[in-house]
């Protein structure tokens, strides 16, 4: 007993006499039917029900029914899953004549609901609605989930991974939604913080690690920032008092992926809480005339402004909230409300109810259940429609045949699938079964399929199979054996290349001879060469005859013929020039393993550009203006290839933007703004530093669709106050 002494406290502070001792029973009960039964890490089982009483006495604001429910309810749920309903009975007979008929009930609820197994989309979002819908006869049940569930979040190290990622998607897009619904905004915020802590652990860490650094600037912001609240308060005669809070890491990280912002690009961090004491009747007057002290030192956004005081949120929320400038760029979230709104707040609608007269030994009074039911029944299509949601982080769950959770991206296809569980698995997927339906290899995944693959063994994989798999595991296996397989070939063409040019008795560097024939045969690499040559699809006969030619200076004179009678063609023509046929076209195709932007020069949709043959690694794609280009087209004019943009080209081509301006506070968040929320482009990196002259000069990368958006982008920044010179980085 000792070891539960924090409930037995808790108990003793919130109850009477009565419930204490019944509350000591239920734990002297509990114990003896769970003891010698651990958790993953040791220790006693009992120590999640006693925390999860502690949660529904002190957090969630019920009573003593439900925290003696808590503490029982394992001892049930073991006793069900033995399957023996005579030894089920008798335990509940037992409970029903020590603790009551309402324990008895709320008890085999919660036990009902830990049968649920949610393996499939729409058996989870049908199942929970069913499971909502058959316990809203004693919404309690449902309440008290909410607090095993944050119990088990805040034990969730010592679960297997597999465990903890399932556990932190649930309560990210089940349970935290319900919390939300019924007025739980703390329980709410918490479950959301600890399943982002497992579903994206390096977001989680760079917000976190973030806050920690800004903690003191923002403490400092915010005393400066009240200051004139308190005066204003004071001199009114207001009883108040102040409160700040931080906007939970799940809110920033929601905020920054929705807004596709950094963390400096969320402006409402905090928040600052204006609690009133005052008499009921007197609460809309005192919290309006807070509401005008606070507009009077700072200017409202009209648009961001919520009167909940007039008309409350169904759950019972009362509250005003305004967002007010405070100067270089910071916004401010206010928020004003009494000491009871306060409360309601915290606790959601057990104490909305508890002030509308329910008393502690009524709190399972009819109005409190009806109201609660009405609360769960709003609710129902929200979790459905939440539950088909994608995750909030792109990715989706899908099963096994077994239960066996694969985490993956979305868009995810049975043979992203098929290679995430084994290497082998996916070199020989044939297609597959997605909840019993045979599908494609191509077939895409939704949340909570359960997914069979089906094999061949003289399958093998396929070049075209990188047009859809997503996955990096998938796409690197796949290319590691299509290359087994290309350098056997290649090998063999090379041999028989070698071969030829030591009979034609040509002694020039093999290299040389390669890159002079891929730019004939339009082939991006060597080894792309030696397959043809393998495959015979390339006429040795004909090789020898350009390479005669091309040794003799003759190649070359042919070529300055025909780009003479071109260049003739063009002056003598009013009509734009057609795109010689040879030219390489250039669009979304940059992205795959045909092309590759050149780093030296950076080229981008709309730059002047040209190919270049490189041995090894394919095209590289250069500007006309590079750096070294003079060089190349000098040294190597037989690997320099025409190239063009296509006009409906897309990607994501980054820029570097150097700034020059004069040193002043904001300036980085004036400038993200404007590219970030104004143009709606991604900044990949921005660095800004101080000269000691009172300017400063930096760098901004930025990810744009094409050129002609560079030179607007120039200009957005050029307007910006204090900027002194913006120009593109080309090198």
């Amino acid at each position: 007993m000792e070891r539960y002494s924090k409930l037995r406290e808790t108990v003793a502070k919130q109850f009477s006499t009565t419930t204490q001792e019944m509350v000591d029973r239920a734990l002297r009960f509990a114990e003896e039917r769970m003891e010698g039964l651990t958790r993953y890490d040791g220790t006693p089982m009992l120590d999640h029900a006693v925390e999860v009483a502690h949660i529904v006495a002190a957090e969630v604001g019920l009573g003593r029914n439900s925290t003696v429910s808590a503490i029982i309810h394992d001892v049930v749920r073991i006793e069900a899953q033995r399957n023996n309903d005579e030894s089920l009975e008798v335990l509940l007979e037992t409970i029903r004549k020590e603790f009551g008929e309402e324990v008895v009930g709320i008890v085999m609820g919660l036990s009902n609901i830990s049968e649920l197994r949610l393996n499939t989309r729409s058996d989870q979002a049908s199942n929970f609605r069913d499971m909502i819908v058959s316990y809203s006869a004693d919404p309690r049940v449902i309440l008290i989930k909410l607090a095993d569930r944050l119990e088990v979040m805040r034990s969730i190290a010592m679960f297997p991974e597999e465990k903890r990622l399932k556990k932190s998607w649930e309560s990210l897009n089940l349970y935290a939604q319900i919390a939300h619904k019924l007025g739980l905004y703390n329980i709410k915020s918490e479950l959301e913080d600890l399943s982002l802590s497992q579903l994206e652990p390096a977001d989680h860490k760079h917000i976190t690690d973030k806050l920690r650094e800004g903690e003191k600037e923002r403490l400092d912001f915010i005393e400066k920032f009240v200051e004139p609240i308190r005066k204003g308060l004071d001199a009114a005669g207001i009883k108040y008092h102040i409160k700040s809070r931080t906007k939970s890491v799940y809110s920033i990280w929601n905020k920054m992926r929705k807004q596709k912002v950094p963390f400096e690009g969320v402006y409402d961090i905090f928040a600052i809480r204006i609690i009133i004491d005052c008499p009921q009747p007197m609460e809309k007057a005192q919290c309006w005339m807070a509401y005008s002290i606070v507009s009077d030192f700072y200017t409202p956004n009209t648009d961001r402004m919520r009167d909940w005081i007039s008309i409350p949120k169904s759950n019972g929320y009362e509250s005003l909230h305004t967002t007010v400038a405070a100067g270089d760029g910071k916004w401010v979230e206010i928020q004003i409300r009494t000491e009871r709104m306060d409360n309601v707040a915290e606790l959601g609608i057990a104490a909305h109810w508890r002030y509308k007269g329910v008393n502690q030994g009524a709190q399972t009074s009819e109005l409190w259940l009806q109201r609660l039911r009405e609360l769960m029944s709003e609710t129902k299509e929200d979790i459905a429609e939440r539950f088909d949601a994608k995750p909030a982080s792109g990715e989706i769950f899908v099963y096994t045949p077994n239960g066996d959770i694969r985490k993956l991206p979305e868009g995810a296809t049975v043979l992203d699938f098929a290679f995430d569980i084994h290497s082998n698995l996916g070199c020989t997927c044939s297609g597959g079964k997605v909840n019993g339906r045979a599908v494609p290899i191509r077939e895409q995944l939704q949340n909570g399929d359960i997914v069979e693959i089906l094999t061949q063994k003289n399958q093998q994989p396929k070049a075209d199979w990188l047009n859809f798999v997503i996955t990096n595991r998938a796409k690197s296996k796949i290319k590691s054996v299509i290359r087994e397989e290309q350098a056997k070939s290649a090998n063999l063409g090379r041999e028989e290349l070698e071969r030829k040019l030591k009979n034609w008795k040509i002694a020039k560097n093999i290299d040389e001879v390669v890159a002079y024939l891929c730019k004939y045969y339009k082939q991006r690499t060597g080894t792309a060469l030696y397959e043809l040559i393998a495959e015979e699809k390339i006429d040795l006969g004909v090789v020898k005859e350009l390479l005669t030619k091309w040794l003799s200076g003759e190649a070359d004179e042919e070529r300055r013929a025909m780009e003479a009678e071109a260049e003739a063609r063009r002056r003598n023509t009013s009509t734009p020039a057609k795109q010689a046929s040879d030219a390489l076209i250039i669009d979304e195709s940059i992205n795959n393993i045909v092309y590759k932007l050149a780093k030296c020069c950076n080229p981008i949709k709309g730059d002047d550009i040209f190919g270049f043959v490189t041995i090894n690694t394919g095209i590289t794609i250069h500007r006309t203006d590079c750096p070294n280009a003079k060089r190349m087209r000098e040294q190597y004019p037989y690997r320099v290839m025409e190239a063009k943009w296509r006009e409906s080209a897309q990607g994501a081509f980054r820029v570097t933007i150097a700034i020059n301006a004069n040193d002043s506070a904001g300036l980085v968040n004036q400038i993200t703004e404007v590219v970030s929320r104004d143009m709606k482009l991604n900044i990949r990196s921005i660095n800004l530093n101080s000269r000691g002259d009172g300017t400063g000069t930096g760098t901004i990368s930025v990810e744009v669709p094409s050129v002609g958006v560079v030179d607007t982008l120039i200009h957005a920044i050029m307007r910006i106050k204090g900027v002194q010179r913006a120009y593109r980085v080309k090198n």
